[in-house]
């Protein structure tokens, strides 16, 4: 395979995201890659990393309806916590 005929990274692929986490990020469909730039603009805009440890997040009302919980959460998890709350575009085709 070519460069010039690389298939695209599966984070670049456009996926939906739930009402949820479009309340913080914008409705889709959008690249993974920006979902999780965008989540991150939210967290610093809103100054939501800890003092005490910059590794975790502490959630406000809209990432708290994400996250399941207003409990601080290490950022490693975050991941785990948002990608219940995309589906791929084949998913969304076959409902």
């Amino acid at each position: 395979m070519t460069a010039k005929t690389k298939k695209p990274s599966a984070f670049m692929k456009p996926v939906h995201v739930s009402d949820e986490l479009a309340a913080i990020v914008g409705h889709g469909p959008l690249p993974r890659t920006e979902v999780t730039k965008r989540l991150w603009d939210y967290i610093k805009k809103h100054n939501l990393q800890s003092k005490a440890n910059r590794r975790n997040i502490v959630p406000d009302a809209k990432l708290a309806k994400v996250f399941g919980s207003s409990s601080e959460i290490d950022m490693f998890k975050m991941n785990a916590k948002v990608n219940k709350h995309i589906r791929d575009e084949a998913a969304v085709g076959a409902r």
